[in-house]
């Protein structure tokens, strides 16, 4: 296994910085998910490379009504592995989730 790459402080305070902005921007995503200021469909048509990094599961326990148990019995049923990030889903696995969630 290879180890990590030899970061200098600037070069490490800097990537966690980046890593901080990432966390909060998807946090904001998945709060205007619960707030129904986005729907989920806006989030699978999205391109945003920002919104494609976020875990299935995230978004769907995100939504209303929806918890981590129903998104996992969801995803299971629809045949979505549960590290499965936005961006990998497929046209007919986005297609199944707006049709299970009644979209």
């Amino acid at each position: 296994m290879a180890s990590p790459p030899r970061l200098t402080d600037e070069q490490r305070s800097a990537a966690l910085a980046k890593a901080a902005e990432v966390r909060t921007a998807r946090a904001a995503i998945k709060a205007r998910l619960k707030n129904h200021s986005m729907t989920l469909n806006d989030v699978l048509a999205s391109d945003d490379p920002l919104i494609g990094g976020i875990q299935e599961l995230s978004v769907r326990a995100s939504l209303p009504k929806v918890g981590q148990v129903k998104a996992r019995r969801l995803m299971d049923d629809i045949g979505i592995a549960h590290n499965r990030k936005i961006q990998g889903l497929g046209s007919q696995q986005r297609a199944a989730l707006l049709e299970e969630l009644g979209v």
